[in-house]
């Protein structure tokens, strides 16, 4: 065999013996698991959008936002999705962690009752379940009931923090009615229940969630928020092209377990909002407005550097 020949042949075999690149792993807290509200994360990861940057997503479910930001504080999570009022306090109180994007810019909320109510009026000195106390739930309720005449005090509240307990709730009789988010109001619907209102109609402009970060995490791991950045937001890209419907369709029901006859009616609630964040539309915005005269590409206005350090 020619020198020549066994050399490059000795090669590929080093080569294929060599591991993979090594990936920077995230663990991502997210309320509840398999929501749709993730959705663009999902994809990334089901079409190698995040492997391709470098990162790999550990999604973790947690019982509630409030208890995500816990855990993010403690440093058991590297990124959090949770509701913008949660990341506003932990940072408020001093928590060392802070907002790196906004994630769902519409609240997607629906009201759903019993099927004996047919009004707010008819919830006055009955329960209701939301999130939490503080949970982001409670304002887009009290929005929702105040614009339809029913002000806080006059219901009693109860608690879970994922919506798919606040249905098993409503489903089961012990309470009268709460605020879920697809694909539970699709199924609230099919079985029924009174759909009294929902939270986009009083909460135009009040983004819902975002995206918070571990302060010491962050700083050592620069690359990888980088590439969570950069793979998400092909992961949105991916979901506003209508020629990925069904493929979309096919990965949520795989993380939600959820019907697909309810995913499809998610996918079309959720981009008829025009759901999840994308800061390349404002970016495109002002380049047609003449604001700005260099190249859109999302990476040049956003350096992993710039993630605020503790004082």
């Amino acid at each position: 065999m020619n020198v020549k020949f066994r050399l490059v042949g000795a090669l590929l075999i080093t080569a294929a013996a060599l591991p993979a690149a090594a990936q920077d792993k995230i663990i991502v807290g997210n309320t509840g698991a398999g929501s749709p509200l993730q959705w663009p994360a999902y994809a990334g990861i089901a079409k190698g959008f995040f492997r391709a940057a470098g990162v790999e997503l550990d999604m973790i479910p947690m019982p509630s936002s409030a208890a995500g930001m816990q855990q993010l504080s403690s440093g058991s999570t590297h990124i959090n999705s949770s509701g913008l009022v949660d990341a506003i306090r932990a940072v408020d109180k001093g928590a060392p962690v802070r907002l790196i994007r906004t994630e769902v810019r519409r609240s997607p909320y629906e009201v759903y009752a019993q099927k004996s109510i047919k009004s707010f009026a008819d919830l006055k000195n009955k329960t209701v379940m939301i999130g939490g106390v503080k949970d982001i739930t409670r304002i887009y309720f009290e929005q929702v009931a105040t614009a339809n005449g029913l002000k806080p005090g006059d219901y009693d509240y109860i608690f879970a923090g994922a919506t798919a307990s606040r249905y098993a709730a409503l489903a089961s009789g012990s309470i009268a009615a709460t605020i879920i988010t697809s694909p539970f109001n699709f199924r609230a619907a099919a079985e029924g229940y009174t759909k009294l209102g929902s939270s986009v109609e009083a909460s135009r402009g009040f983004p819902f969630s975002g995206y918070s970060t571990n302060l010491e995490w962050a700083k050592k791991n620069p690359k990888a928020i980088a590439g969570f950045f950069s793979a998400y937001a092909k992961g949105v890209d991916w979901l506003y092209d209508p020629v990925n419907r069904a493929e979309a369709v096919e990965i949520m029901v795989k993380a939600s377990k959820a019907e697909a006859a309810e995913v499809d009616k998610t996918y079309d609630f959720f981009l008829g909002l025009k759901l999840w964040d994308r800061v390349e539309d404002v970016i495109d915005f002002l380049k047609k407005e003449g604001e700005i005269d260099g190249p859109t590409d999302l990476a040049r206005y956003f350096d992993a550097s710039l993630v605020p350090k503790p004082q």
